[in-house]
């Protein structure tokens, strides 16, 4: 198996455990994907991925109806989608991705975080490079051979394809989410949910009482509401 396989194993015993985050941060992208492309998701291949993941992640109906009459609403503000880049305790790389309405708050939290966790917020473009950012989908498996697929796809972007309890995986790159979509719609290949990643290329072994000074981190980050996703470079 290669590093998107390892690095799915792993993020998978770590994924937010609360409902309630899980549906905030659908609920945004949500609201993102329709000021983007539209209230019709036959129109709206960015809301029709995130109704596939709202499904996958049982959010109920109508929520992400209630959220797509939110975001039609001319009151509703734009979420600004931001990436915040620094170094956490031990020189451990850290991304965080956020979609917020008020960028001075977020800017404020983010920063407060690292400072009182001994890790630095660092300027733009400084631990970006470390990490691949890649798309991903998640299908039915039924009726699909991963050796197969992956030779079918490899023209579409698709760079590792592979089986796990929860469906095939296919992962590619961040530019070819548009080209792989469009051939699992076409070829009626079932997606459950789909999304981005950023892999680091590289991670750092730490000892336990070290992981838990980055994870001290890594939780205040992912407990604020602005945050989507949080990436890192320890092992």
């Amino acid at each position: 198996m290669g590093r998107a396989f390892e690095f799915r194993k792993a993020r998978k015993l770590k994924r937010w455990g609360q409902m309630a985050k899980t549906f905030t941060r659908i609920g945004k992208d949500i609201v993102i994907a329709v000021k983007e492309g539209g209230p019709d998701p036959d129109t709206n291949s960015r809301l029709r991925a995130v109704m596939q993941n709202a499904k996958a992640a049982n959010m109920p109906k109508e929520n992400v109806e209630r959220a797509i009459k939110r975001a039609t609403d001319k009151d509703q503000g734009d979420y600004k989608e931001t990436l915040f880049e620094g170094y956490g305790a031990h020189g451990i790389a850290v991304l965080v991705e956020t979609a917020t309405d008020n960028n001075n708050r977020t800017v404020a939290n983010i920063r407060s975080y690292f400072n009182k966790c001994n890790g630095n917020l660092g300027t733009q473009g400084s631990v970006e490079f470390m990490f691949d950012h890649t798309c991903n989908f998640r299908l039915k498996s039924e009726g699909l051979d991963a050796e197969e697929l992956e030779l079918e796809l490899i023209d579409f972007g698709a760079e590792e394809v592979f089986e796990d309890e929860d469906g095939m995986m296919v992962y590619g790159g961040f530019s070819d989410f548009g080209a792989l979509q469009k051939y699992f719609e076409e070829h009626n290949i079932e997606i459950l949910s789909s999304g981005f990643e950023r892999i680091p290329q590289t991670t750092k072994e730490l000892s336990e009482e070290q992981q838990e000074d980055v994870n001290k981190l890594l939780e205040k980050l992912e407990e604020d509401d602005d945050v989507q996703n949080v990436y890192h470079t320890m092992a």
